[in-house]
């Protein structure tokens, strides 16, 4: 792995366990053993290294929710995603966790996730709509756009929400597990019976998890 690498790979790392906020680029240098001069090599300032990570999270965001055309069995199109979003959300949760103050300092950055954000809406209806032709949700297309921005709304401010609940919260992999509970909440009441059964199995495989 080159070095510009391993300083992002680094930053992710210590961004996950300790919050952005608290890492600073001779953390970073000094948790890869490489002096403070060779990181600024590669990249100016801690913002930079920001936001070669979001390019990274932006690449497979929209990489994991472009909709699958084909013959796909139901059940696995829903454990795929729903997989995605607990992917997405550990994996870089530490910009979930305090994303508008991230965006707020960098205008560029604010602007990139809006554009990116607004592409990943776009595959969202594509992807509910692939969902109601399965006849595992019944749902009119202008229902589509307001149940794809709550989905939206929860996954983005889910990990916000559990701090400001409890200032002592950390995030684990249960913590990510009900913000994805929450989100099949939000879609039940329009599922079919065939979507509800199958929402509901994975629901309770979510539960398993959390024992």
């Amino acid at each position: 792995m080159k070095t510009r690498e391993k300083i992002v790979h680094a930053a992710l790392e210590l961004f996950n366990e300790h919050g952005e906020r608290n890492i600073t680029t001779n953390h970073i240098a000094a948790h890869i053993e490489i002096s403070p001069g060779n990181l600024y090599y590669h990249f100016r300032n801690k913002q930079e290294i920001v936001r070669e990570i979001f390019t990274l999270y932006s690449t497979e965001l929209i990489e994991r929710f472009t909709p699958i055309h084909g013959q796909q069995e139901s059940l696995t199109l829903l454990k795929h995603y729903l997989d995605s979003i607990f992917t997405l959300m550990w994996k870089y949760r530490f910009f979930y966790a305090n994303l508008p103050e991230i965006l707020q300092r960098d205008e560029q950055l604010h602007d990139d996730y809006i554009q990116v954000q607004e592409r990943l809406q776009g595959n969202l209806i594509n992807i509910m709509q692939a969902f109601v032709d399965l006849e595992l949700l019944k749902a009119e297309p202008s229902q589509l756009n307001g149940l794809v921005k709550s989905l939206h709304l929860i996954a983005t401010s889910w990990l916000g929400y559990q701090s400001a609940m409890s200032p002592k919260t950390v995030i684990t992999e249960s913590v990510i597990h009900q913000g994805m509970l929450q989100m099949i909440s939000v879609v039940l009441p329009v599922a079919t019976d065939k979507g509800r059964e199958q929402l509901e199995l994975l629901a309770n495989g979510v539960e398993v998890k959390l024992v």
